[in-house]
């Protein structure tokens, strides 16, 4: 079972990791701006099959797409769109307990990927934040 929660708790959610038919790496401008980060990786379920305890605040993102968050911290965790996608949700796979337990599949919405993404092997890298 996967599990997740908002940074500070107050929505947790769980999944059979079986069912997440997959995981992707979003680069479109919709996904960066509601994050606030470079790309958002979404792991898609049934929504039959996601439990959620708490409640998530819901806004209209776009014509179809629903978008949920924390209302307490922010976190972005949930994103449907039932016309495109009926009866399916996304789940931040960040926001899981253990997000390096889901590999994603996929990069999705490269066209918008920002170009530096490309270089950021060439870039230093620190275990820890430099002092």
């Amino acid at each position: 079972m996967l599990t997740g929660r908002c940074h500070c708790g107050a929505i947790q959610y769980e999944m059979p990791e079986a069912e997440v038919l997959h995981h992707a790496l979003c680069h479109c401008g919709d996904c960066r701006r509601h994050a606030g980060a470079p790309m958002v990786g979404w792991a898609m379920v049934p929504a039959r099959h996601l439990k959620v305890t708490g409640t998530a605040r819901v806004y209209r993102s776009s014509e179809h797409g629903r978008r949920s968050f924390c209302a307490d911290c922010g976190t972005g965790l949930f994103y449907v769109n039932e016309a495109t996608l009926p009866g399916m949700v996304d789940v931040q796979s960040g926001t899981l307990d253990d997000p390096a337990a889901l590999k994603p599949g996929a990069q999705i919405q490269v066209a918008e990927r920002l170009p530096w993404m490309d270089g950021l092997d060439d870039l230093p890298a620190f275990q820890r934040y430099p002092g």
